[in-house]
């Protein structure tokens, strides 16, 4: 995994919207958000950029987010 900046807002219910972020040096902006969900690593949320780009960032609840799939990269368990 590697970390990655967010820029993302906080609900008071405890959503989360990514706004864009930040991954191997280059600015996504993020056009579409799917899924959320809670395990062990902390919170995962799919995104989509542009050019139809998908990624899964998880955010451990403090501490930096990571990009645990994108485009070229499979899961990691």
């Amino acid at each position: 995994m590697d970390t990655t900046e967010v820029e993302a807002r906080f609900d008071v219910e405890g959503g989360i919207t990514v706004l864009s972020f930040t991954w191997q040096g280059i600015w996504y902006p993020v056009t579409s958000q799917g899924r959320q969900w809670a395990s062990a690593r902390g919170q995962h949320i799919l995104v989509m950029t542009t050019g139809d780009r998908m990624f899964e960032l998880v955010w451990p609840g403090r501490g930096p987010w990571q990009v645990l799939k994108g485009p070229g990269r499979e899961m990691r368990a």
